[in-house]
C-alpha cells in the first residue's frame, strides 16, 4: 500500500480518517479529470494508486497536444476505478487490514484461566500450526517385516523417485484448481462481485443486531475477521441468548450472508467467522489455516468473550463440518455440535465431479492436501450431536452425476454414512446386524411422512429406549470407578448397551438412536435454514 499524501507531516498534525479523495470521490474526480490535466492532490492521489498514470502524464507532456487528450481520458478512466473500488471497500476490506488485533491466538496466557484448560501453542509449536487428525496416510501403513540393510534403503529411495511426478502432479494440482473447486470463496473475482452484498450484510449485523467485528490472529499468523451479536443482556425465550452458536460457513459462504442467520433469528448468541482468504480474512483456505483459524476463534470465545465452555454450540455447514468436527474435537468441553448438509469423506464427493481417468490422482491430491475427514473427527467427540440432512440436497450426494437428483432421493447423500459411523462408533452393540440393516432402511426414506410411517411400522417405544439408555448408565455410574471412563459430558463412549436383547428389540433402540441424532429438513443445500428448524441435540 502507498504511502499516505500527508506521510511527511509530523503524526500530531495529520488529520483522522480517510484522505478527503477518499471520503469524497467528487474531490478525486475534479483531481482526475482530464480538464485539470491531472494536477495537485488529484493527480497525487492517482499515482499512488497507479504508477502507470505517472508514466503516462510524462509521456504526455512531452507529445504534441493533440496526441495527450486521448492519454488523459485513459487516465480518467483509471482514476475513476479507483475511485469506486475505494468507495465499495471503504468499510469493507480496505480499513479492515489496519485494524487493530482485538486477539491473538497466544492471549490465552495473558486471559489466565477459565474454563478450557488448553494452554497456548509455544512460538516452534506455532510455525507448524495445530494439530490435525491425519488419518490413514496415502497408501496405508501396511503390517508386516520391515526390509532391512542397504536393499531397504535403495527400494525406498526408488519408491520415493517413482511416487515424485505424482507428488508434483497433486501439489500443482491443489494450489490452482484444487484449491478453487474446493473453496470458490477465495477466489478473488468471486469476492469482488460479492462485495455489495458482503458489505450490506455486513452493515445489518452492526445496525440489527449490534455486531462488534473483531480481528483475531491465528497461530499462523493469518487474520481472521469476525463478527459477534451478543444476545445475554437480553437472553429472551428459554435462555437462549446464554448460549454462543459458533458458525463455520461451506466453501462460499461468508459470515455476512451465511448460515448464522438462522440461530440469530431463533435467539441465540451468534459469533461468526470467515476462513482464511474470505472476506477480511487473510491466508489461503486450506484444512490446516482453516483448523489454526477455529482454534483461535474458539479461544476468543471462551477466554475473551467469557463464555462458559458447555454453553458454547459448534454449528457447521456444509464444508463447515469439517472445522466445526475438528473444534469439538480438540475442545470436548464444548457444550453441542449440529452438522447440517455436511459429509463424512470428501474423496467420494471429488470423484463424482472429476473425470475418471484422474482417480489416482484426485484421490492422492484430497488425501494429502484436502483430507476433510469429518467423521473421523466427529468420533472423537463425546458431546450432544444433531445432524441435519436436506432431503434435496444434490451437491453433498453421490447419488446424480451430472444430472438433477430426483425429488426424495436421499439414498446417496453422505450425511447417511456420517449417520452410521457415528452410531456404530458410540452404540456397537446395537449397531450390529439388525441395528445396521433397519437405520440403513429408514435412512431412504425421503419425506417426514415416510419417516414417520417407517417408525410406526416398527412399534418404537420411546419411553422403554429412554428407561434403558438411563439404566445402563446409572449402572455405570455405580460400576465405574476408572476416571479415564468419565469425561465432560459424564460416561465416555462407545457404550456396550444393548447386550442380551432380542432382534427385535435391537432393531427398536437403533431406530430411537437414528432419529435421535438425524432430523430431516426438506430444503435444498444452498436454501437459508429456517430459524424453527435449527435446534440443539438430544442429550439423555
Amino acid at each position: 500500500m502507498p504511502p499516505p499524501l500527508d506521510a511527511g507531516r509530523p503524526r500530531s498534525q495529520r488529520p483522522l480518517g480517510p484522505s478527503p479523495e477518499e471520503a469524497c470521490p467528487e474531490t478525486a474526480l475534479r483531481g482526475a479529470h482530464p480538464c485539470s490535466r491531472l494536477r495537485g492532490r488529484g493527480w497525487a492521489w492517482a499515482s499512488h494508486r497507479d504508477p502507470g498514470l505517472a508514466t503516462g502524464r510524462v509521456r504526455a507532456s512531452a507529445e504534441r497536444p493533440v496526441a495527450s487528450t486521448p492519454m488523459c481520458v485513459v487516465c480518467f478512466v483509471k482514476a475513476l476505478v479507483h475511485v469506486f473500488k475505494i468507495y465499495l471497500t471503504a468499510n469493507y476490506t480496505y480499513n479492515f487490514r489496519s485494524w487493530p488485533v482485538d486477539f491473538r491466538w497466544d492471549d490465552v496466557r495473558a486471559v489466565g484461566g477459565g474454563g478450557s484448560g488448553h494452554r497456548a501453542l509455544t512460538c516452534a509449536a506455532a510455525a507448524a500450526g495445530v494439530w490435525l487428525l491425519r488419518g490413514a496416510a496415502l497408501g496405508g501403513d501396511a503390517p508386516g517385516r520391515p526390509l532391512r540393510g542397504a536393499r531397504s534403503q535403495a527400494q525406498c529411495l526408488l519408491q520415493q523417485i517413482r511416487e515424485l511426478p505424482g507428488q508434483l502432479a497433486s501439489y500443482a494440482l491443489a494450489h490452482s484448481l484444487g484449491r478453487w473447486l474446493v473453496y470458490p470463496g477465495s477466489m478473488f473475482l468471486m469476492t469482488r462481485a460479492l462485495l455489495p452484498l458482503l458489505q450490506q450484510g455486513q452493515e445489518r449485523l452492526v445496525e440489527r443486531y449490534r455486531g462488534r467485528r473483531a480481528k483475531l490472529v491465528a497461530c499462523d499468523g493469518n487474520e481472521i475477521d469476525t463478527m459477534f451479536m451478543d444476545r445475554r443482556q437480553h437472553p429472551g425465550s428459554q435462555s437462549r441468548g446464554l448460549r454462543l452458536v459458533i458458525c463455520c460457513e461451506g466453501n462460499a459462504g461468508f459470515y455476512e450472508m451465511g448460515c448464522l442467520s438462522a440461530p440469530l433469528e431463533a435467539g441465540y448468541s451468534v459469533l461468526g467467522w470467515n476462513h482464511p482468504g474470505f472476506g477480511g480474512s487473510t491466508g489461503a483456505p486450506f484444512p490446516q489455516h482453516d483448523a489454526n483459524a477455529v482454534d483461535v476463534v474458539v479461544k476468543y470465545a471462551l477466554h475473551r468473550l467469557h463464555f462458559p465452555p458447555t454453553h458454547v454450540v459448534v454449528y457447521g455447514w456444509s464444508i463447515g463440518g469439517f472445522t466445526a468436527t475438528w473444534a469439538t474435537m480438540t475442545y470436548p468441553e464444548l457444550g453441542a455440535l449440529v452438522l447440517d448438509a455436511t459429509f463424512d469423506d470428501l474423496v467420494p464427493l471429488a470423484l463424482k465431479v472429476m473425470p475418471h481417468s484422474w482417480k489416482g490422482l484426485v484421490v492422492r491430491t484430497v488425501r494429502e492436501h484436502f483430507n476433510l475427514n469429518v467423521a473421523e473427527q466427529l468420533c472423537r467427540y463425546p458431546g450432544p450431536v444433531l445432524l441435519l440432512r436436506r432431503t434435496q440436497d444434490d451437491v453433498v450426494s453421490t447419488s446424480g452425476h451430472l444430472r438433477p437428483l430426483p425429488s426424495g432421493d436421499v439414498e446417496g447423500n453422505r450425511g447417511n454414512e456420517l449417520l452410521l459411523r457415528l452410531l456404530q462408533h458410540r452404540y456397537p452393540v446395537v449397531m450390529a446386524r439388525e441395528g445396521l440393516a433397519v437405520v440403513t432402511r429408514w435412512l431412504r426414506a425421503g419425506s417426514l411422512a415416510q419417516e414417520a410411517a417407517f417408525y410406526a411400522r416398527y412399534r418404537v417405544d420411546d419411553d422403554w429406549c429412554l428407561a434403558l439408555l438411563r439404566s445402563y448408565r446409572a449402572r455405570c455410574e455405580d460400576e465405574q470407578e476408572d476416571e479415564e471412563a468419565w469425561g465432560p459430558h459424564g460416561l465416555s463412549f462407545p457404550w456396550l448397551v444393548g447386550q442380551g436383547l432380542s432382534p427385535r428389540r435391537r432393531r427398536q433402540l437403533a431406530l430411537f438412536l437414528a432419529r435421535k441424532h438425524l432430523k430431516n429438513v426438506e430444503a435444498t443445500h444452498c436454501s437459508p435454514l429456517e430459524p424453527e428448524d435449527f435446534q440443539l441435540p438430544w442429550r439423555l
